[in-house]
């Protein structure tokens, strides 16, 4: 069996670093792009119930007229 290869402190520092850089960078931008997220989720919901309601119009007035044209 092949013994473990030493790493260089330097490597190996360098590598934690990116790492912690990394995590800080996520949480800074995860931060940044809440409320963003919410906002947009809050648009979508009122165009979903607009939406629904001209489809409910749609359909009681496309029933309607069907309604009439079969009597």
């Amino acid at each position: 069996m092949v013994p473990p290869v030493q790493v260089s402190p330097l490597i190996k520092t360098a590598r934690w670093s990116a790492l912690l850089i990394g995590l800080i960078y996520g949480k800074q931008r995860y931060d940044y792009l809440k409320p963003i997220a919410a906002e947009e989720r809050r648009i979508e919901e009122e165009e979903k119930k607009l939406r629904e309601e001209q489809e409910r119009i749609y359909k009681q007035l496309s029933e309607a007229n069907s309604d009439t044209i079969l009597k």
